[in-house]
């Protein structure tokens, strides 16, 4: 809950803005005078406070200058009166987030304290990578050789607004690279905006790109910004390009070349500002080789290529990245676990991971599951180390149906069996609920 201090000296005031805070789900301090307001912060942190522009002795502007001599970069909003608003624009040259007129209107106020809010917190989160970007980047994508150089990489261009193409199999970290891009740029404190173009119907994707208007189709029955248009000033990111149509391949082109896009339904431009990070799991140059994609396109797009390693091809960065699971994973399911033994971490560290990361993060998670508060060993994922026994279980030509079947009823007796028949803890582990989980049981006859 974020807390908001409200200064004013109006008592009435004061408490109808802290009552309507309280409401829409802040939690909500006051302070009669700009002198309590500068006591009460040296001793307490705020997420935003709500200054009043004219008081006695020591007025906004004052307080104001006071407060940022703390040291506290917390949002200000400046509350005025209709005809102070020159002094409030004043106040803002000073520091102030924004000004809002008396009486406030709630849903404004809301909406800007929210803003307020979330803007600083991603300004300081940009802070924060910027103190050691390297070492920063290191500890969220990897140490290894390959990872490195990807990283040098990334420092080069993401201060830049080239539109950049990142390839690799699935679960390799596209969608965290990218976001992460995003992050150390300078559209850092605007939106990143994903967009899942391989989970979408291909029917809805220009709607849902490029925005529509009211009555443009059967069912608009309201305007509707698109992805693009919400991510302006910011970051847009496209998961699994080698989806795009032709005719959407065509539009986006013509929406990259003229910076603007027109919504479904309108002959009304919109002036376009956002960057595109794109991403697939296919070497999308065969794609433009075979004529699935447009040559154009991808020069526009891809004005820079990064190709994520296979987690296989960059073994050294598995011990850092279960260490950081398990964590992660202990923190989460709140079991304290003491650490992995020598064997498990090379038996981690030999597996070929065709889930590359996310796959790796998924058994960690099911082995701190299992741990029972202990150190992780291989008991704890032999799961894994019984793949290649399963797969040579059902080697033998038979309808393919029957060969999944028998790898799924395996898996099932298996895990029941760690777990000690605990349905529920089975179930959390195989990703499914409780009652799939008992109706495969049912019907491959286990009790």
């Amino acid at each position: 809950m974020n807390k908001i201090l409200v200064v004013d000296d109006e008592r009435v005031m004061r408490f109808a803005l802290t009552e309507k805070l309280k409401e829409n789900g802040f939690a909500a301090t006051e302070a009669p005078s700009g002198f309590a307001a500068v006591e009460l912060l040296k001793k307490e942190s705020f997420d935003a406070l709500l200054l009043d522009l004219k008081m006695p002795k020591m007025n906004g502007i004052e307080t104001l200058q006071e407060i940022r001599k703390l040291g506290t970069d917390m949002p200000v909003i400046m509350i005025t009166a209709h005809g102070d608003i020159p002094t409030a624009v004043e106040a803002i040259k000073l520091g102030a987030y924004d000004f809002i007129e008396k009486p406030p209107q709630v849903s404004k106020l809301v909406i800007t304290l929210n803003r307020a809010i979330e803007g600083q917190s991603l300004k300081r989160e940009v802070v924060r990578l910027h103190m050691s970007v390297e070492t920063s980047l290191e500890r969220i994508l990897g140490k290894s050789a390959s990872m490195k150089k990807i990283i040098e990489q990334l420092q080069q261009i993401a201060p830049s607004d080239l539109s950049v193409i990142i390839q690799g199999e699935t679960g390799t970290g596209k969608t965290l690279l990218a976001k992460v891009m995003h992050g150390i740029s300078r559209r850092a404190d605007k939106e990143f905006v994903k967009v899942d173009l391989g989970a979408m119907p291909e029917t809805i994707i220009e709607s849902e790109l490029f925005g529509y208007e009211k009555g443009a189709y059967t069912g608009a029955v309201q305007s509707n910004k698109g992805f693009f248009e919400t991510a302006n000033g910011g970051s847009v990111f496209l998961d699994d390009i080698e989806n795009l149509s032709a005719f959407v391949q065509s539009k986006l082109l013509g929406v990259l070349e003229n910076r603007e896009l027109y919504r479904l339904g309108s002959r009304k431009p919109v002036n376009l500002d956002i960057r595109i990070i794109s991403a697939t799991n296919k070497n999308i140059r065969n794609n433009v080789m075979d004529g699935s994609f447009r040559e154009d396109l991808f020069f526009r797009l891809g004005e820079f290529i990064v190709t994520l390693p296979p987690l296989r091809e960059r073994k050294e960065d598995i011990p850092h990245f279960v260490r950081k699971f398990l964590d992660a994973a202990a923190s989460e399911l709140n079991i304290p676990v003491i650490g992995i033994n020598s064997e498990a971490m090379d038996h981690l560290a030999g597996y070929h991971w065709p889930g590359n990361i996310r796959e790796l993060k998924s058994v960690i998670k099911r082995a701190v599951l299992l741990s029972n508060h202990k150190e992780i060993t291989t008991d704890h994922i032999d799961f894994l180390l019984d793949d290649k026994q399963r797969l040579d279980d059902v080697w033998d030509v038979m309808p393919l149906k029957d060969a999944v079947s028998s790898l799924e009823m395996k898996l099932l007796k298996k895990t029941l069996d760690l777990t000690k028949g605990n349905k529920a803890k089975t179930a959390s582990i195989l990703q499914i609920d409780v009652k799939t989980l008992r109706s495969k049981m049912s019907e491959y006859g286990i009790n």
